[in-house]
């Protein structure tokens, strides 16, 4: 198996469009969005995710997407916050997560600003994931989403 790791552009808006589907289909308590209003959004809202405020990286096993994350980079901000980490099940365990968030906490717009990031409360993988990272946690914690009883935990790294 081929596998790449890339920073995409607005032209890749359809594999990102598909795995972040893919994700929300398979751990819908680990976002914020819902399967529902993502399927409903036009091709130029996942053009503008793709480009957006911040890398995002999409690993591709033999051309299909198959993981990812992002980073948001809000201008004259000194903060920024990774967003949308998922990896398919049948790539799960080989570090892939680990690669992509290394990848994203590397890249040039990530230097100098606090990281911030929510991660699932009894998700203790992923809270693992981002420990090893030097993020820890806030202590604050929210729903996932309006009138959800699921709950997420902040994370930093300064």
């Amino acid at each position: 198996m081929e596998l790449e790791l890339r920073v995409i552009t607005p032209d890749d808006w359809e594999a990102l469009r598909a795995v972040r589907l893919k994700a929300l289909a398979d751990s819908p308590d680990a976002f914020g969005a819902t399967l529902a209003d993502a399927t409903a959004q036009p091709p130029q809202v996942w053009r503008d995710r793709a480009a957006g405020a911040g890398p995002v990286i999409l690993a591709f096993a033999d051309q299909v997407p198959v993981a990812m994350g992002g980073l948001y980079v809000p201008p004259e901000s000194d903060d920024a916050f990774v967003w949308g980490m998922w990896v398919e099940p049948a790539s799960r365990g080989h570090g892939l997560a680990s690669r992509i968030l290394h990848d994203l906490l590397s890249h040039p717009e990530a230097a100098g600003r606090s990281l911030h990031l929510h991660v699932t409360h009894g998700n203790s993988t992923a809270r693992r994931l981002y420990e090893r990272h030097g993020f820890t946690g806030t202590g604050e914690s929210q729903p996932l989403r309006d009138g959800s009883d699921v709950r997420i935990a902040a994370m930093r790294r300064d």
